[in-house]
C-alpha cells in the first residue's frame, strides 16, 4: 500500500502519509494514484481540478469553503512548510465547529483529505511555501465563503509570533465568525 492512512479528531478528515523511496540520488513517491487512494481511504471520489499556490512567510489563506458546490480537497506542500487547518461546518456532525491543525511540509510529505463540508486554510511558517490541492468540484467564486480565522469559538492555535499578525487577503479580513457564517446541513 503506497499510503498510511490515519484518522483525525474530525469525522471524515484523513491524514495520508505516502511511502517514500529514497537513496543517495534523492527520493521518489507516488503523490496520487486513484486506485490506491480509493483502496486506502475506502472512498470513491473524482477530482476535477488541481490548484497550486505560492505564498510568503506569514501569509494566511483561509478559512475558505463553498456553500454550494462544496469541494473535497486533497492537500499537500511541495516546498516549505505550512500550518494547515480544517473546521467542520456540517451542522449535523458530532464535530461541528471543531478545528484540526497539522504541519504539512515538503519534508514530511504528508497529505490531508478534507471532505466537502469543511472550511480550510493554512499559514505559511517557512520563508515561502508551495501548496498543491486537488478538488472534487470546480471553483465557483459566487459561492465562496470565508470563516474568520481568529474566531475564538474555533480555538485554533495558529503559530503566529507575539505582536505579529498574518498577511491576509481582503476577503479574509472581513470573514464571518462561526456564529454568523453560512454552514452545511
Amino acid at each position: 500500500m503506497p499510503y498510511t492512512v490515519t484518522t483525525t479528531p474530525l469525522d471524515g478528515v484523513l491524514l495520508l502519509e505516502p511511502k517514500v523511496f529514497g537513496d543517495e540520488r534523492g527520493f521518489f513517491f507516488e503523490s496520487f494514484n486513484q486506485r490506491d487512494f480509493d483502496q486506502a481511504t475506502g472512498l470513491s471520489v473524482q477530482f476535477v481540478q488541481d490548484n497550486h499556490s505560492k505564498s510568503s512567510q506569514g501569509v494566511l489563506r483561509g478559512l475558505h469553503y463553498q456553500i454550494q458546490h462544496p469541494q473535497g480537497k486533497l492537500v499537500r506542500v511541495t516546498a516549505g512548510e505550512v500550518f494547515d487547518v480544517v473546521v467542520d461546518l456540517r451542522s449535523s456532525s458530532a464535530t461541528f465547529g471543531r478545528s484540526y491543525g497539522i504541519t504539512l511540509s515538503a519534508d514530511n510529505k504528508k497529505q490531508l483529505w478534507i471532505p466537502p463540508g469543511f472550511a480550510h486554510g493554512f499559514l505559511v511558517t517557512s520563508e515561502s511555501a508551495e501548496f498543491l490541492y486537488k478538488t472534487t468540484d470546480y471553483w465557483y467564486p459566487e459561492f465562496e465563503r470565508s470563516l474568520l480565522w481568529s474566531d475564538p469559538a474555533l480555538g485554533i492555535e495558529w503559530p503566529i509570533a507575539q505582536g505579529q499578525g498574518p498577511v491576509l487577503a481582503k476577503k479574509d479580513e472581513v470573514a464571518l465568525s462561526l456564529s454568523l457564517a453560512e454552514v452545511f446541513a
